[in-house]
């Protein structure tokens, strides 16, 4: 999800729900960093996101983050469960000019839920989550907004993760799987099979790249570190959604096609011309691994692997995250990913690890066994900043509602 759109997602929410006017002026200096916090961007819009992707990265690969992060992230929590983007003043109670959203809830709910040992806090945050389902069964940005494909799938993650079943947690008799089946497009027409983020006002349903690499691990059940399974052998095809599984399946198909050409996604946003979508291309791949078809996304993260530099070094922590949760749904090895190792430069950007990298683990075993040849292969694992158009991924939410694949 586009670290723009995150923006533009968390703007809308407070104009939208509580009625804010939200003026035309430079944004106010950066607050300093706290210490625990990864990367060195104003945390207002994504603090808490960036953090949960950094966490439920380093958790991935094996690195135990430090004490002082997770303690960060925890102690972001509201007394009613949920979590704020940021609050810089974390020791005092969240009260009416606290904006919380879902997404960085739910993000925090995966990320505490993986490192263990969290489970009162999850609870309360899946508690609050439950709180304001809406009645079609899906979430949106902010707590009262329409239901969109991306918040209901990133809170269908954090179910999952403190061991509930989505689809038995209802509202209204829905379940967040009726909410995206509603989202999901039909098979014919254009944009076969893919997912919009919303509907437009007239009810119309235009194909999201980024809402469909988050539906499609969202139908399937499973969160932002997906949960790769070996390729099929099965042609996608897209059929008509009747279920979870099968429209998870279409938004698959959807997703091979909006690669097939240029081998990365595309974004536009309003006065630039078309550039790479890097964010969202790592989402895909990620998407396609977690549906079974990571085959299909080779040559997206050969292209990644090639061309990615620059974006994750001004992405900072979230990208690096994107970058190491895609690569090992490819098996790419995350410690020489186009001469990088991502798991170090991702520690870079925050507090230093409680345990050492897997990287330094593996030099030190080759300098004791150098007969040994054996081939060591790593598996897998949505920020505000304007970065000249360039795409974070799975950093939240809305997005333009007309995504050029």
């Amino acid at each position: 999800m586009n670290v723009v759109r995150r923006s533009a997602a968390a703007l809308a929410a407070v104009t939208t729900v509580l009625g804010v006017a939200v003026p035309a002026v430079a944004a106010p200096p950066s607050p300093s960093i706290p210490d625990g916090l990864y990367g060195t961007s104003d945390p207002k819009w994504d603090g808490v996101w960036r953090q949960s992707l950094a966490l439920l990265a380093q958790d991935t690969v094996g690195v135990k983050p430090a004490a002082k992060a997770v303690d960060w992230l925890a102690g972001q929590q509201c007394a009613n469960g949920s979590f704020a983007a940021f609050r810089a003043e974390a020791a005092r109670a969240c009260d009416a000019k606290v904006t919380v959203d879902t997404n960085s809830t739910a993000a925090a709910v995966q990320a505490l839920a993986a490192l263990g040992g969290h489970d009162t806090a999850t609870g309360k945050a899946v508690t609050w989550l439950k709180s304001v389902q809406n009645k079609d069964g899906g979430w949106g940005y902010a707590p009262g907004g329409a239901s969109d494909a991306n918040s209901t799938s990133v809170v269908i993650g954090a179910l999952t993760a403190v061991g509930e079943k989505p689809g038995e947690v209802t509202k209204g008799g829905r379940s967040p799987y009726d909410a995206l089946l509603k989202l999901a497009l039909p098979c014919d027409g254009d944009g076969a099979g893919a997912f919009a983020y919303q509907p437009d006002k007239k009810g119309k349903l235009a194909a999201n790249a980024d809402a469909t690499a988050a539906a499609v691990v969202g139908a399937l059940g499973k969160g932002l570190a997906g949960n790769a399974v070996k390729p099929t052998d099965t042609t996608l095809t897209c059929k008509d959604a009747t279920t979870p599984d099968q429209a998870a399946h279409n938004g698959a198909a959807y997703l091979v096609k909006a690669l097939a050409k240029d081998k990365h996604l595309t974004s536009t946003l309003p006065g630039a011309k078309p550039q790479p979508d890097y964010g969202n291309t790592a989402d895909a791949v990620l998407a396609l691994a977690t549906a079974g078809h990571g085959d299909k996304a080779a040559d997206a993260m050969r292209w990644l692997e090639a061309n990615s530099k620059a974006w994750a070094q001004q992405g900072g922590p979230a990208a690096y995250a994107q970058l190491i949760l895609a690569a090992n749904a490819e098996t790419f090895d995350v410690h020489d990913f186009g001469g990088q190792d991502l798991v170090k430069l991702l520690d870079a950007t925050g507090p230093k690890p409680a345990s050492p990298t897997p990287s330094d683990s593996k030099k030190a075993d080759k300098a004791d066994t150098k007969d040994d040849s054996s081939g060591v292969s790593v598996w897998w694992i949505v920020g505000v900043g304007l970065v000249g158009g360039i795409g974070v991924g799975f950093l939240i939410s809305g997005r333009k509602k007309k995504e050029q694949p």
